[in-house]
């Protein structure tokens, strides 16, 4: 043994080195048959793989420029950063972006902007900016439900996200009264940590499912009496990044406490379908949220991308002639989210969110249906400029699922869907998502959300208006193309927002936080 470990010893450290690089390319050339640069660059030809896997974060760190990168560029991702940690999120010396490019967003702001009076509620909270609308009002729902703030958590679900970045933006949106959607994953103990919820399931039902894969009345309306919680409820018809997809959650990442909360067995696949099994058509669609809302008394909405427009027009025709239907509509953007999906899904499968909105929202206003629906939209919003452009367009609330991640630090590192987030955000390993400080990123959370709204105000402030929801077509401009120049949405998208009924923020201020009754123009 001494004769041995004195050998060893006596071996030039660079030997190890060179023996370990042999093995490797003995691998590369008569071993391995996958990689055709291994086998014919050996050893050097790893070096190519392995720029290859940082080539991202090169490109986000060292190559692209501030405005360049998809889906957020830097400065969009620095603007959410330094908000949500309450830091400095100015710029000096006049804009670096190209405002003659194509949809560049103008918000046309009045000679002599609102001023608001001693007193005002947002005199003393700089940061109040409810919803001018009370979902379920029109549909006399038992118990309607009025959000507290204009920007709200959209859809993600326990599973995908891991515990650690659920919890704390449960936490972040009750310390700013802003509500939490759940999710297809059904509601964990992460979503119940004080914030108001909006459940949400799709066609995997989960949470509210029967052993065959069904939906279950039964067990929604036992969910909601135990989650006094839960404020709405939406049913996802399609979302961004892969509307009319299912998916499969292996049997391998069912751990048993998705299992418990899905309402799934472990370890075994589960197949979300591509299409519902509650309903086939249009009509028995508006029949299951009657019979949602009944039971539960809370209102019901759906969710979905939008591509044709024939089974929305049949919608709003029964809508019309019935006086029921969905309480809210959220609209998602086909530029894709926080989903994971084939290119060809995500580059190509449905419209963009402003086409697909304002293509929806012309069908309800031909109707005279745009006053009994709150409409929510989720599609990259989460900035002030663009939200004016969405309320503008008819939008009542706004919905942000990536802005939110990344202000509990997410890095846009795109691995989302390999269960290795950097940041712990969009994994469930115990060892990545346990760097997440609960209490610090909930705080950022809220402060983002705090700062957008102050924002918001303030360019609505300038715009001469008291609330966004008074933002009119004509108030946003746009850049279109060379036969347009800039046109205001008005002429670009061929239609004017219906007016929504606001009598100002004092009656919304006593409504939210003096126990005032909601007020619309159908209460």
């Amino acid at each position: 043994m001494e004769i041995m470990t004195s050998f060893l010893t006596s071996i030039p450290w660079w030997a190890y080195i060179v023996v370990g690089l042999v093995l490797v390319a003995i691998w590369d050339i008569f071993l391995q048959r996958s990689h055709t640069i291994k086998h014919n660059y050996p050893v050097v030809g790893h070096l190519r793989y392995w720029l290859e896997s940082i080539g991202p974060e090169m490109r986000q760190y060292f190559v692209a420029n501030n405005r360049e990168e998809l889906p957020f560029n830097r400065i969009e991702r620095g603007w959410i950063y330094a908000s949500a940690k309450k830091e400095n999120n100015y710029e000096g010396f006049g804009t670096d972006r190209d405002i003659y490019a194509h949809h560049h967003i103008f918000v046309k702001n009045a000679m002599i902007g609102y001023q608001a009076p001693d007193g005002h509620p947002n005199r003393n909270d700089p940061y109040f900016l409810p919803c001018a609308k009370v979902i379920g009002a029109y549909n006399k729902r038992e118990k309607p439900f009025r959000p507290a703030s204009v920007i709200n958590i959209s859809a993600m679900s326990f599973g995908s996200l891991s515990a650690a970045a659920v919890s704390a933006m449960n936490q972040g949106v009750l310390k700013s009264d802003a509500y939490h959607n759940t999710g297809e994953g059904g509601l964990s103990p992460y979503h119940k940590q004080g914030g108001d919820v909006i459940f949400h399931f799709g066609t995997g039902y989960f949470g509210v499912r029967t052993p065959d894969g069904n939906f279950s009345l039964e067990k929604m309306k036992a969910l909601v009496a135990k989650n006094p919680c839960i404020k709405a409820i939406e049913i996802k018809l399609s979302q961004g990044a892969k509307p009319g997809k299912g998916g499969v959650l292996p049997g391998a990442k069912i751990s048993k406490e998705i299992a418990e909360i899905r309402g799934v067995e472990i370890g075994k696949d589960v197949l979300s379908p591509a299409t519902h099994k509650a309903f086939s058509t249009i009509p028995e669609l508006l029949e299951l949220i009657e019979r949602i809302a009944n039971a539960t008394g809370l209102p019901v909405g759906i969710k979905a991308a939008i591509g044709k427009l024939d089974q929305w027009e049949e919608l709003a025709i029964l809508m019309e002639k019935s006086g029921k239907g969905p309480d809210f509509i959220s609209v998602d953007g086909g530029e894709g989210g926080t989903g994971a999906a084939p290119p060809s899904f995500a580059d190509h499968v449905s419209l963009p969110w402003v086409y697909g909105f304002s293509s929806l929202y012309r069908i309800f206003k031909d109707k005279g249906l745009t006053d009994r629906i709150v409409f929510i939209g989720s599609g990259k919003l989460g900035f002030p400029a663009k939200a004016a452009m969405a309320f503008a367009m008819g939008v009542d609330c706004i919905n942000v699922a990536r802005e939110a991640m990344m202000s509990i630090g997410c890095i846009q590192a795109q691995v989302c869907h390999t269960n290795r987030c950097p940041a712990g955000v969009a994994t469930q390993s115990k060892w990545l998502q346990a760097g997440i400080n609960v209490p610090l990123k909930s705080e950022r959370l809220a402060q983002y959300f705090r700062t957008f709204r102050k924002e918001f105000i303030e360019v609505t402030h300038a715009a001469g208006y008291e609330h966004p929801c008074q933002f009119t077509m004509e108030d946003v401009q746009v850049n279109v193309d060379d036969d347009y120049l800039s046109s205001n949405l008005k002429t670009v998208y061929r239609y004017e927002k219906t007016t929504v009924p606001f009598n100002g923020m004092q009656e919304l201020y006593d409504c939210c936080y003096l126990g005032g009754t909601p007020k619309t123009s159908h209460t």
